[in-house]
């Protein structure tokens, strides 16, 4: 019984380290799947920064109403879940920041503002990326999904936009002005360069290491199109010439374009993958409650079985009468109030159990004894 006892000993053990486990990670889980809810409304307010940037230098005094409409939808994510991820107090400046661009005068001072709005932006997408744990995720797939659609997808979008502001400003500036807003333009085709090649990367490895069905398909034709757009870039950026400000305006809305569309397709594969991480583990949970209950139901049988099988035995041999195989003489003689008595037909009336005496011998044999004694 005590063997059987000890046995729950490490069921119970490894119970527990299959719960506690499968609770990390289910957790763990959930807070990424808030990450991605949050970039998913991040993504149209880089959109929107950009366009509010470039109509801002043309002299538009009025933000787009894209701009309001992204601004009310982060800061409905972030009145949900800005204490899980620690934003409120990111979010709270840059909402200060973008709600005084309409203030700002003179486009070199309104693209310097929306610069700075834009690189808080930034910041916020890495925020909710390190605060969800984004960014550890194990799975390769996810790990550089969430990299192409946290770091890579922003900063393309923000910089893209910037080399087309700066080479549109650098058409309008005097000769004195231009060394620095060139210098400026050079640094973002460089970088877009980079943050390009760095996003195809990622996207190329989240492709090779995913085990899911519906993500190559959905990348390749914004992959595809994301492509064309930075090319167009590139030619009119004309890094070792003038730029084409017209050909940079245009193929700078096909690209914002692309990248929109690629980051939604990217937070849905992520979302996708997540749920399908949760339901993994919650069969794992089902399963190891059903094996503990079972294992729990058969150490009680054990310790059970015993008693019940001992009390069935107990019941099917019943209790042995009084005086069987005795014979029918101990019978009589021990039967309550049997003792010595006359014996039926005995002329003496000597009990039939009892030797006759010396005297009492046969009465036709008295008178041979009789004379041999005489």
């Amino acid at each position: 019984m005590i063997l059987t006892v000890l046995v729950l000993v490490p069921t119970a053990v490894l119970f527990g380290r299959v719960w506690t486990d499968t609770s990390d990670k289910r957790n763990s889980t959930e807070l990424e799947k808030k990450g991605v809810e949050y970039l998913s409304a991040l993504t149209p307010l880089v959109s929107a920064l950009a366009e509010s940037q470039s109509t801002g230098i043309q002299g538009v005094s009025e933000p787009p109403e894209s701009l309001a409409a992204a601004v009310t939808r982060v800061s409905a994510a972030d009145a949900k879940l800005g204490d899980d991820l620690s934003t409120k107090p990111r979010w709270a400046d840059l909402k200060d920041k973008i709600s005084k661009l309409p203030k700002v005068t003179g486009a070199v001072n309104i693209l310097n503002a929306h610069v700075e709005a834009s690189d808080l932006t930034l910041a916020l997408y890495a925020a909710v990326r390190r605060n969800a744990e984004l960014n550890r995720d194990p799975d390769g797939d996810i790990s550089n999904l969430q990299q192409a659609v946290a770091i890579d997808m922003p900063t393309t979008v923000t910089r893209v936009n910037r080399m087309g502001d700066y080479a549109n400003l650098l058409q309008g500036l005097p000769a004195a002005s231009r060394p620095q807003v060139q210098a400026q333009f050079a640094h973002e085709v460089l970088t877009v360069q980079d943050t390009v090649k760095q996003l195809t990367e990622n996207l190329q490895a989240a492709v090779d290491n995913t085990e899911s069905d519906t993500l190559s398909g959905s990348l390749v034709s914004a992959l595809d199109s994301f492509r064309r757009g930075v090319e167009a870039m590139n030619r009119g950026a004309n890094p070792a010439g003038t730029p084409n400000a017209a050909t940079m305006s245009t193929a700078q809305t096909t690209l914002q374009t692309a990248l929109s569309n690629l980051a939604g397709i990217t937070l849905k594969e992520m979302e996708r993958l997540l749920d399908d991480r949760l339901g993994s583990l919650d069969y794992r949970r089902t399963e190891a409650v059903i094996m503990g209950a079972l294992a729990l139901l058969l150490v009680l049988g054990a310790l059970i079985w015993p008693a019940f099988t001992r009390r069935r035995e107990a019941e099917a041999t019943p209790e042995r009468p009084a005086g069987v195989g005795e014979s029918t003489r101990d019978v009589a003689l021990n039967r309550p109030g049997a003792g010595p008595g006359p014996s039926p037909g005995s002329p003496y009336g000597a009990p039939y159990n009892q030797a006759p005496g010396y005297g009492d011998l046969d009465p036709t044999r008295r008178g041979e004894r009789s004379g041999a004694v005489r």
